[in-house]
């Protein structure tokens, strides 16, 4: 196994910014210290010099499309986009094909990704309204959570029946993951607007569709539920200001039974944004008005908000070209979320230290990942390298998910990931996605 040296680095870990030395040995962060001296002359050492030091991210939410939608995008192609992106970790989610919600359609995932993952892995569990006795098999530790729909989705993964959402919630001490917003709501605006328009539908009309309403009144709801049964709940998504105040900073995260996520989307892009990225910004819950990513933002920064995610689902160009009834929402983020983070941060938007307190430890500390999201000694070595002083454009060329487009497409972003390390492995270096499978099953420090 390798051994690795990094030199000179700018150390971001735990609120701190220290230069100073990492040194890597087989798959664990063996050292941290101002100065290490390679003892081998088989250790490779890597200058950092300038360059910022992070925990790998940990994206809670992400959809890889493997199996049964693979010409989307698979988990080999997309695990190579997270980890050129500086992602070392993914949550995935039950919604491929077919749903996973058996446990055998679970375990079939995490057999795929033992094969072809670049980055480490774990998969969601999928509720439905009458799969109970399945979610109750699951090992908490080592699968994620549970994710439940509440909003339209794909297949039966629907859970719209109050009765199962309570009997689901009463009954299981996983993490419930939900996408929340209301059915009912949803359908009845598209209804009015296909009464108009037909199925072409402007796509500016998605946030009145899919609206504030529809996010606010599924997420009162869901809260109380989580209340009522002392339920672990996660909110996936937020994207409206009227929900913000539904959560609260005034107790520690590790104390959170109610925690909430904010994507990259919903931080960068507004309503103005549809006339010019059109279909390409259709998201579901969809992207609102600059007051919406005003509040999002304030309540990332005072801990309303604990986790940064990209709800990475990537599209086909065809299928994103279809009329706004049969064009689905979603697409690629993986590859160009930390570099999106880092343009706030130059520009005094966000703390460095807060990018990846938001992006690495929140997460491994609500999922309770075990040895990951923290640069420390007997940690697993999955670290990113970013230069904060080299300037690149996104453009088709260096896209790396199978959809081959990007939402970010002409923007020049000033930081670049150099170097990812999975596992103590070199995952991807100054351009490349190496030709390894470093990615392991997480697991989850949970009784």
């Amino acid at each position: 196994m390798s051994t690795f040296l990094i030199k000179n680095a700018r150390i971001v870990n735990e609120g701190s910014v220290f230069e100073g030395d990492v040194l890597i040995e087989n798959e664990i962060i063996r050292q941290i210290a101002e100065n290490i001296s390679a003892k081998s002359s088989e250790c490779i050492i890597i200058d950092a010099e300038g360059s910022f030091l992070i925990p790998g991210v940990i994206d809670d939410q992400v959809h890889f499309r493997e199996p049964g939608l693979t010409h989307k995008g698979d988990i080999a192609s997309e695990s190579k986009a997270a980890v050129a992106g500086g992602i070392t970790s993914y949550i995935e989610q039950p919604n491929t094909v077919p749903n996973a919600v058996t446990q055998e359609l679970l375990e079939d995932k995490y057999q795929i990704a033992s094969k072809t993952s670049h980055a480490n892995y774990s998969f969601m569990m999928g509720g439905t309204n009458d799969n109970l006795e399945e979610i109750l098999k699951t090992n908490p530790k080592n699968v994620a959570g549970l994710k439940l729909f509440l909003g339209s989705s794909t297949g039966d993964m629907l859970v719209d029946s109050s009765a199962s959402l309570e009997k689901i919630f009463s009954n299981t001490k996983l993490l419930i993951a939900v996408h929340s917003e209301d059915e009912t709501i949803v359908k009845n605006n598209l209804a009015k607007y296909k009464e108009i328009y037909g199925d072409d539908i402007p796509v500016e009309k998605h946030p009145e569709i899919r609206s504030v309403a529809a996010c606010y009144e599924s997420t009162v709801r869901v809260i109380e539920l989580a209340k009522k049964t002392g339920a672990r709940l996660h909110v996936f998504h937020i994207s409206t200001a009227k929900e913000l105040d539904l959560f609260t900073n005034k107790i520690p995260l590790e104390k959170k039974q109610i925690t909430a996520e904010v994507c990259i989307h919903h931080l960068w892009f507004i309503d103005a944004d549809y006339e010019t990225k059109g279909s390409l910004i259709k998201w579901n819950p969809a992207v609102k008005t600059k007051e919406d990513k005003d509040a999002l933002w304030k309540a990332l920064l005072d801990d309303r908000i604990d986790v940064i995610a990209t709800d990475h689902a990537p599209h086909t160009l065809e299928e994103k070209s279809n009329p706004y009834t049969t064009c689905p929402s979603g697409g690629p983020l993986v590859q160009h979320a930390l570099v999106a983070m880092m343009e706030s941060y130059f520009n005094g938007k966000i703390s460095i230290e807060k990018i990846v307190e938001k992006m690495c430890h929140n997460p491994a500390k609500i999922f309770k990942i075990e040895n990951r999201g923290f640069i420390k000694e007997g940690y697993f070595a999955d670290l990113v390298i970013v230069n904060p002083h080299m300037p690149w454009n996104v453009k088709k060329e260096n896209i790396i998910a199978k959809c081959g487009w990007s939402p970010f497409e002409g923007i020049n972003f000033k930081s670049r990931v150099t170097h990812t390390f999975v596992n103590g492995k070199l995952a991807y270096a100054n351009g490349k996605v190496k030709d390894i499978i470093a990615g392991q099953r997480l697991t989850f420090d949970r009784e």
